[in-house]
């Protein structure tokens, strides 16, 4: 198939790029910034913004299929910044898709999409919408998912996937801050340290996708649908936390702070970085707070059964090729 992928120059989107293309398909990335190495490994490559309709409108023009993965990720930040990429960016491909033909649409979606700041301890699908979002990424990715979902018919078929945590070798964004916290000293223990999490290695989340794919256009009962995707193997977040950090060659969580003296200290620094127009993310965030001190594992049993999806990749199998990889290429 000639597939299109959004955001193909991140780390998901780069490794569903590669997969693709493993398994002999004609792949094209778009994304915001320039990415040689996905054309020197035969990906072609279109540099664009998201948010802009034509150009949007013109990428996925000749395609069989689109993976959206692109967003606007993060704990901070204008609503509209968000706003633009993960709802007005989103619309733009499913009307690309329409304008141009395209049958199938896999969306990259988010476990927070319904995240309450309660524990979510095998949740599955059913799991409903928050009233109330407690950030502008998990507003703005709950908009694009029922977006998606809902424009589902004969025209185009479409399904959302719900990767949480993706790790592994690539990633520029999780394990990167937790080591340079670490190194600084100020990476602490957010509540009693009980919690636990699901996680997802970066190549069975990319095989999900791709199964997702070859699921629209076999299986009619996960057309219109959402499905967690996840490595099937709950941890504790604080232990897999300092597992990931020794991986890094870096020092592990020393200290700790109860949940409510953090969300004090969260909204102390929110309000400074509202009223000092600073750029950038607080180091904490009420929103992120709720986050580290909650439990959030999900039933993948639908994905199993819909999808065919099993992880390949064990945890232990993952943080073993993690560690190889981390070797020759160190944070």
């Amino acid at each position: 198939m000639r597939v299109l992928v959004t955001g193909g120059g991140g780390f998901l989107g780069g490794a569903i790029c590669h997969m693709l293309r493993d398994q002999g398909h004609d792949v094209t990335s778009f994304s915001r910034g320039s990415y040689p190495e996905l054309g020197k490994s035969g990906i072609m490559t279109i540099s664009g913004d998201i948010g802009d309709q034509r150009t949007v409108v013109d990428a996925v023009g000749g395609m069989d299929a689109v993976i959206h993965t692109a967003a606007r990720v993060g704990f901070w930040g204008p609503y509209h910044e968000f706003h633009r990429t993960n709802v007005e960016g989103t619309r733009n491909v499913i009307e690309a898709c329409r304008s141009n033909g395209v049958g199938y649409l896999v969306f990259t979606s988010s476990p927070s999409v319904v995240f309450d700041g309660k524990d979510m301890e095998g949740a599955d699908e059913s799991a409903p919408y928050p009233a109330v979002h407690g950030s502008h990424y998990n507003r703005t990715k709950a908009a694009s998912e029922r977006m998606v979902l809902s424009a589902n018919g004969d025209d185009i078929r479409t399904i959302a996937l719900r990767p949480h945590l993706i790790w592994g070798p690539g990633d520029d964004r999780l394990l990167p801050r937790l080591v340079q916290g670490a190194r600084a000293g100020r990476l602490k223990r957010l509540g009693g340290g009980k919690n636990v999490v699901d996680m997802v290695y970066i190549e069975n989340a990319a095989e999900a996708h791709i199964l997702a794919l070859k699921a629209l256009k076999e299986n009619p009962r996960c057309r219109g649908r959402a499905y967690f995707i996840t490595n099937g193997e709950p941890v504790n977040a604080w232990d897999a936390i300092d597992d990931f950090l020794a991986l890094a060659g870096a020092p592990p969580i020393r200290g700790s702070i109860p949940k409510w003296t953090a969300m004090a200290l969260a909204g102390i620094m929110e309000l400074t970085h509202f009223l000092l127009r600073r750029r950038g993310e607080p180091i904490v965030t009420r929103f992120l707070v709720e986050e580290m001190t909650s439990s959030h594992w999900f039933d993948i049993s639908s994905a199993k059964r819909d999808l065919g999806y099993g992880p390949r990749i064990s945890t232990a199998e993952g943080m073993k090729r993690y560690g190889e990889y981390l070797k020759g290429h160190p944070i």
